[in-house]
């Protein structure tokens, strides 16, 4: 239905004349029958009002089916990097109808999921602000040290605090319930090696390996990483360097192995093996992990200039190859090139 006739059809059912709504919104009547009859169409900035007044969210001023309503609230998340409290309530409530609906469940949940995460990174990105301003003030005092260490995710000293065992328990039961999924693997897998639980990560390594959808580079990877979890480095080396020899012309073993040397803080190596597993993508459009990575090695080596450089290329990908153009990821980048170049 056509937004003039959506809003005449409301007009009628809230028992309002063109006048009484125009009075409400603040415009002519002419206004109103200006829409009502497809000669004109309102502000967008109208919009609100215009959906507050009939007791409707926006969207339902326009028809949209549950699948255009999906893509709206999706593309929306990516956009935006706070959304207003109202857009949040309606999504909200929206998402939670859709739950039930066995059809739309799955797509609703992983929505919903997606909007609480978004909020969480709103509000978080506020508490990391306010707490170091409090921490700069009081630098010998531990009272915001908790906030900053949660919202920002900054390690921690306790074992307690930064151990993976609730997340290792939801993804081993996962694993257990679908033993021939591959994904659960790695989750439980990456968990088990950052607490160093190594023995119980090399038995759900053999698991994961009978699985006929595994690559043999995966497998290696996560050998050499178990390895290094039993603080055995050099064994570690070795399993990366035969990986190499074996499977030069990949671009996911170059990936694999750059991100292996970055973890070692063997940075050199790393930018080398991120810069050509760049060049060997094929997929159009490439992901943007490599130049992060490089990114973030120039910035913990106090090479801020090429760090500002590598965001250049970053910029440029997410707008040439992903067609970007005020998307959340690409102001971020935008911002932290002009604090680099603050910085240099």
């Amino acid at each position: 239905m056509e937004l003039g006739k959506k809003i005449k059809q409301l007009r009628f059912k809230a028992g309002l004349t063109q006048e009484q709504l125009a009075d409400k919104l603040g415009v002519v009547p002419q206004s109103v029958s200006k829409w009502e009859n497809s000669v004109a169409m309102p502000d967008i900035s109208t919009l609100p009002l215009i959906a507050e007044v009939f007791g409707v969210s926006i969207d339902d001023l326009f028809d949209l089916t549950n699948e255009q309503r999906f893509n709206r609230i999706e593309n929306r998340l990516d956009i935006e990097s706070e959304l207003p409290q109202d857009i949040f309530w309606e999504y909200e409530e929206f998402l939670k109808g859709q739950i039930p609906v066995e059809q739309n469940k799955k797509r609703a949940l992983n929505l919903i999921a997606y909007l609480y995460w978004h909020r969480m990174e709103t509000y978080a990105r506020k508490a990391s602000q306010y707490a170091k301003d409090a921490v700069r003030l009081a630098p010998g005092e531990k009272e915001s040290q908790w906030v900053l260490h949660k919202a920002s995710g900054y390690a921690a000293w306790d074992w307690n605090i930064y151990n993976h065992t609730d997340a290792i328990d939801f993804y081993r039961e996962l694993v257990e319930a679908n033993p021939d999924v591959r994904l659960p693997y790695f989750d439980l897998l990456d968990n088990l090696i950052a607490d160093h639980r190594a023995d119980e990560a090399e038995r759900y390594l053999e698991q994961m390996n009978a699985l006929t959808d595994v690559s043999p580079v995966s497998a290696e990877v996560y050998r050499a990483h178990i390895a290094l979890a039993r603080f055995d480095e050099e064994t570690a080396d070795k399993i990366i360097e035969k990986m190499l020899e074996e499977h030069k012309n990949e671009f996911a073993c170059l990936f694999e192995a750059a991100q292996y040397y970055a973890k070692k803080c063997d940075y050199l190596k790393a930018i080398e093996l991120y810069e050509e597993s760049f060049e060997k993508e094929e997929r159009r459009p490439r992901f943007s992990d490599e130049l992060m990575a490089i990114k973030d090695i120039y910035k913990i080596m106090g090479d801020y200039k090429k760090a500002a450089e590598t965001c250049d290329r970053l910029i440029a990908l997410l707008q040439d190859e992903w067609g970007f153009t005020e998307d959340t990821a690409l102001k971020d980048a935008q911002n932290e090139k002009a604090q680099l170049l603050a910085k240099i």
